[in-house]
């Protein structure tokens, strides 16, 4: 399943030895350790990357007790990203900066088209997630504004499970995509 979404020149299992993780170690070596949920976010200044951070905050306990890893990936800067989880009071989180979106592009994950961003839907479930639910409305950039997300689950090097957006609005169940491991 690894090699059939990389859209990289080099084998996965090698991006993944060069994600380092803001606590020096790579992807790799820790879902050798254990099983990650790799989750690539959205640009800081968009509602549903901040949805994404209040949905994972609330479950971050309950994956760690059961024996999941959780490791964001993000496209600002050390500093910034350490203000949002603090926001979002995700604690002590374990994060990738890639602000050339270059493990975005690894992992398959593309930049969205106007329907993906600005269609319909996207717009209704802005409203929601960012009036109703009180995550705001984006009003600053903080990275790549067409890049898509996406999730996968991570074991001994190898994707076992996979949420690709289709449209930037969409909310994954996390508890549905962590099934495939048995947790």
């Amino acid at each position: 399943m690894t090699k059939e979404i990389n859209h990289s020149t080099r084998p996965l299992s090698e991006v993944m030895h060069e994600m380092i993780t803001n606590e020096g170690n790579s992807l790799l070596d820790r879902s050798r350790q254990k099983p990650v949920l790799l989750v690539f976010l959205r640009q800081f200044g968009c509602t549903f990357c901040r949805e994404a951070l209040a949905d994972l905050s609330k479950k971050q306990k309950g994956f760690q007790d059961r024996g999941l890893d959780i490791i964001y990936v993000h496209m600002s800067d050390k500093e910034t990203a350490t203000q949002y989880f603090e926001r979002y009071s995700i604690e002590d989180p374990v994060h990738i900066g890639d602000p050339e979106c270059e493990y975005y592009k690894a992992f398959g994950l593309t930049k969205g088209n106007f329907t993906q961003l600005f269609g319909l839907n996207t717009w209704i479930r802005g409203f929601s997630a960012g009036v109703v639910a009180g995550h705001g409305i984006g009003n600053r950039q903080l990275g790549d504004g067409f890049q898509m997300p996406g999730i996968f689950v991570i074991r001994d090097g190898e994707i076992q499970e996979k949420f690709i957006h289709k449209l930037a609005s969409d909310r994954p169940d996390y508890e549905e995509l962590v099934q495939c491991c048995g947790y």
